[in-house]
């Protein structure tokens, strides 16, 4: 029978917690208990007692009762974590659920994110109708608003917690039943936004044709992170790197960051990479009285009643091209990259409201200035969803993940011969196995 993890404050939450542990029972999967209190009690006996989830985290229980709010649910949240991470490995755990306000989401979010993507994970709480990236980070987690807080039962929140019990139910039984899907082919993260949707489509479709298998990623903060999170994991073994806007939000406080290190996990792992400047042109802010007064002067688009985009200056453009460039410098694998002359974006082509040439020449100049010579550059004379651009990033990617894959195959075996062994990751420059010898520009008209 499938097991389901149930994560929670049982000194302060146990009867909503007994109900919805019932009620996951009935629904017809077992039930670990792991309790993430740290004020008292449990309110009935937890399967993993909360000293033992505050002792996965390296800490003492009786000393977080007395380390404040924030060092208790950091603590517990850590714990909880490695304790799931280590049971859903084991498969002694088919899917996890709990429940809270700010903090008890909190702590059972910090539990859930380090799980593989597909591993069924429901949080209960009345922190889901908000700002709810803290809670799903690069994850799957299936959120669902409890509508009334979570303070004693009433026919709102039992019919809130039934559902969630059935949910979370069925998916552990699916998830504890169904084979894993996956295929043998080789799996490449793209990144898009809808102002680079025609060109990424194109190359994808282009490299399944040719056995790849295509993961797509929104390029709005989480989905910058869960390609790289992926990447982590093994599963994305090359990067086609179309639309690297999110750098522009950690640049100027947009709303779409990934955060500082965006553009470096595939170089880390040595990974193969084929980057472009898509929706270098743009940064990204809700409704339009929400941009920030220092901005309300830029030039500004109404992409819908709740983004309003703000085209770069051409200084900003210039410190986007020495960022891009320094995070390619320090890759590991193979690196090549795509400028597309005509436009970044379906916005930034010419007679569209953010045509700039002067910010474009800035990105592209200060780009090609600060690029290591090791490192390709491709310049295309066409938009960024001309067919023709799309195609040759496509090629490449095809291209430098044969490349790469042959020379890992290579080193193995070389490596077993000698007693060592990189599996085509580590080692010294790999980005002169698959590139130019020399900083050039190859251009395709």
């Amino acid at each position: 029978m499938p097991t389901v993890a149930l994560i929670g404050t049982l000194d302060t939450k146990a009867v909503e917690y007994r109900f919805l542990k019932e009620r996951v029972v009935a629904a017809g999967c077992e039930v670990v208990v792991i309790d993430t209190g740290v004020i008292g009690e449990p309110g009935f006996a937890p399967d993993v007692t909360s000293s033992e989830v505050a002792t996965a985290a390296g800490q003492d229980l009786d000393s977080l009762r007395t380390a404040g709010r924030g060092a208790a649910v950091t603590a517990m949240g850590r714990g909880a974590g490695a304790l799931l991470s280590t049971m859903a490995a084991q498969g002694r755990v088919h899917g996890a659920i709990g429940m809270g306000g700010s903090g008890g989401s909190s702590i059972v979010a910090a539990a859930m994110q380090p799980l593989p993507i597909g591993f069924p994970k429901v949080i209960v709480s009345t922190m889901a109708s908000g700002d709810t990236r803290a809670f799903v980070g690069s994850s799957d987690v299936t959120l669902v608003n409890s509508v009334v807080d979570i303070s004693g039962l009433n026919r709102v929140l039992r019919r809130v917690l039934s559902n969630a019990a059935v949910a979370v139910a069925a998916m552990a039984q699916s998830y504890a039943s169904t084979a894993p899907v996956d295929s043998e082919a080789p799996v490449i993260g793209a990144t898009m936004f809808g102002v680079t949707s025609t060109g990424v489509t194109i190359a994808r479709r282009w490299l399944e044709d040719r056995g790849y298998e295509v993961l797509v990623f929104h390029a709005n903060g989480a989905g910058g992170r869960a390609m790289e999170a992926l990447m982590h994991q093994g599963v994305i073994t090359g990067a086609l790197d179309v639309t690297t806007t999110e750098l522009v939000d950690e640049l100027v406080g947009g709303n779409l960051s990934a955060g500082p290190q965006r553009l470096e996990v595939a170089g880390a792992l040595g990974l193969p990479q084929v980057v472009s400047l898509g929706a270098l042109d743009m940064a990204n802010f809700g409704p339009l009285a929400s941009v920030p007064e220092r901005y309300r002067g830029r030039r500004l688009n109404v992409h819908n009643p709740a983004i309003t985009l703000m085209r770069t200056t051409p200084e900003e453009c210039g410190r986007l091209g020495e960022i891009l460039a320094g995070k390619l410098n320090a890759a590991r694998g193979p690196v090549a990259v795509f400028i597309p002359k005509r436009g970044v974006s379906s916005l930034s082509v010419a007679g569209a409201d953010f045509h700039d040439p002067d910010a474009d020449a800035a990105l592209f100049g200060a780009l090609r200035a600060a690029l290591d010579p090791a490192i390709q550059i491709v310049e295309v004379d066409a938009d960024i969803n001309d067919a023709a651009f799309a195609v040759a990033m496509a090629e490449c990617a095809d291209w430098l993940y044969r490349t790469w894959r042959a020379a890992g195959i290579q080193a193995s075996e070389q490596g077993r011969d000698s007693g060592t062994s990189h599996g085509g990751r580590g080692g010294g420059d790999e980005r002169r196995l698959a590139t130019a010898p020399a900083h050039q520009a190859v251009s395709i008209e």
